[in-house]
């Protein structure tokens, strides 16, 4: 066995209301990659925080190699040779992309001239690895949600860090980027350097890495065994306790019904062209493609956050003209569960409870003229329990929860909305086992309600299980919709032959309803 470089020993981490880390222990070998796994909640990014030296553990010991250690700050891991991606952004907006990735050169030496053209030239070097083809001179805040992460894994990557923790690196990536990222992993692995992997993805986990420590409420389910012998199920036990529930769900065509919402020859102001497409009351459509296909800007054009340039929108049967988010969940009862939970989704200084009312706040108001916390708590907290947000109270401010955790508050304010037109935009990210089952049970039900729904997803096996119909965009264009066999492997080659279908047009065919299928799908 490799030489143990890293060993966390009964360490325990208590914030208030919350034990978040009891005795829990990890031994992390040289030049392996370890996946660290549990249910959101269940203090996995607390003891990633603690190696890091952003919290220092209430009891036990860290030690590096041989020699016992105490981390003062993540300035303090870093010069050890420790180095992380967070699954929250940790970067600069207004800054370039060449800035981010070597703020920590930067920041050391605040009066020293900067060399853009020598910046810029070393950042393209890191971008050119994970492929990513950005000019470095960009700002971060031009960049969608893969490519900043993207870039995130570029900075963490130019430290060079002997040790290197990766919290949900593939969250936000296509399988293409994913596997262009494990490339690198195994590379960085077979030079020496140790990895720990954080993913919800247990395929993911179990494909690159060699070590496995599961966490359960904050203790060892199991503590740095060998990944080889582990399945998917095995895996989950350790987890959640039990067995995964995987629902049988059969194909079903939902498209003879009225028509919620449609676009038809819609163009925008942000390059999108003869749009059409249309998703019935107690449907759920997929629209899936590569990032950069233009699914989530398509999502923001019909929210009014891009202007429409082109073609016409309806709602129900009837012109629609929206301005505005708040027009959208005003007006037309549209709701939008953002990809960007904490830019977009959430007010992180607001309550649990402010949160998931915020969107009811008007109806209840209408309803009955006095609005109280008790109210809103009514209207609430059957989706916060469903959901099984991990909170000490309703009153606690999101920012202080787990990503997990306010990526199920961003979804739970949506179902208490009871909205009629529902965009989820990669709902699942950074969500555990059972909590994703939980959510996709929930999105079913609301379609079998009624509410028409308009899933992206960059995660193939959840739009495969979930969507009706799947329509393919890819440079901001439909390239055709399939129905939904539920063959996992019939499915997923026909979505890639739309993506690319410029290089094989004889495999396609029209549709019943105006879209293109591969031949046979």
């Amino acid at each position: 066995m490799s030489d143990t470089v890293f060993t966390a020993t009964n360490v325990t981490k208590t914030f208030p209301g919350v034990k978040a880390l009891e005795d829990v222990n990890l031994t992390l070998s040289s030049g392996s990659i370890h996946a660290l796994l549990g249910e959101n909640g269940a203090g996995k990014s607390t003891l990633i925080k603690i190696i890091t030296g952003v919290h220092k553990p209430d009891s036990g010991d860290l030690m590096l190699g041989d020699e016992p250690i105490e981390l003062h700050g993540p300035r303090d891991a870093i010069t050890k040779g420790i180095g992380v991606v967070h699954q929250e952004r940790n970067l600069i907006p207004r800054f370039s992309i060449g800035e981010n990735i070597f703020l920590e050169e930067l920041t050391g030496h605040p009066l020293k001239h900067i060399n853009y053209a020598r910046l810029f030239s070393q950042a393209e070097h890191w971008l050119d690895i994970l492929g990513l083809d950005s000019d470095p001179s960009t700002p971060v805040e031009k960049l969608s949600v893969a490519k900043i992460q993207l870039v995130e894994i570029a900075k963490a990557l130019s430290l060079k860090s002997r040790i290197l923790l990766l919290d949900e690196p593939t969250a936000s990536l296509t399988s293409h980027e994913t596997d262009t990222l494990f490339s690198i992993l195994r590379r960085l692995r077979d030079d020496g350097v140790s990895l720990i992997f954080v993913s919800h993805k247990l395929e993911e986990a179990q494909e690159i890495c060699d070590q496995v420590t599961v966490l359960r409420d904050g203790k060892n389910a199991c503590e740095s065994r060998p990944m080889e012998g582990l399945g998917r199920q095995d895996i989950v036990k350790l987890m959640i306790g039990r067995s995964e529930q995987i629902p049988d769900w059969k194909a079903r065509d939902r498209s003879t019904g009225q028509a919620s919402l449609e676009l038809s020859d819609v163009a925008t102001a942000i390059g999108h062209q003869h749009v059409d497409l249309t998703v019935h009351k107690g449907e759920i459509v997929g629209l899936y493609g590569l990032v950069g296909a233009g699914r989530t800007e398509l999502a923001k054009s019909i929210l009014g956050v891009f202007p429409l340039t082109g073609g016409e929108l309806r709602v129900n049967g009837t012109a629609a003209t929206i301005k505005s988010v708040a027009d959208a969940v005003g007006k037309y009862r549209i709701g939008y569960v953002s990809e960007d939970r904490k830019g977009e989704g959430l007010i992180l200084m607001h309550s649990v409870l402010e949160n998931v009312g915020m969107p009811i706040w008007r109806r209840l108001t209408r309803a009955l003229s006095l609005l109280t916390d008790q109210t809103v708590q009514t209207n609430t907290k059957p989706y916060i329990e469903k959901l099984e947000v991990r909170t000490p109270s309703l009153q606690q401010h999101v920012g202080n929860l787990s990503g997990g955790n306010q990526q199920k508050v961003s979804v739970a304010k949506w179902l208490a909305a009871r909205v009629e037109i529902l965009i989820v935009d990669e709902p699942s990210v950074g969500i555990d086992i059972k909590t994703k089952t939980y959510l996709h049970e929930l999105l079913r039900e609301l379609s079998d309600e009624g509410t028409a729904v308009l899933l992206i997803s960059s995660d193939m096996p959840e739009m495969i299980a979930l969507a009706d119909r799947i329509v393919v965009m890819s440079d901001y264009r439909l390239r055709g919709a399939i129905d939904n066999s539920r063959d996992y492997d019939q499915m997923s080659e026909g979505i890639m032959g739309l993506i690319h279908q410029e290089s094989q047009p004889e495999a396609l065919e029209p549709t019943s309803r105006g879209g293109m299928r591969l031949a046979g799908a």
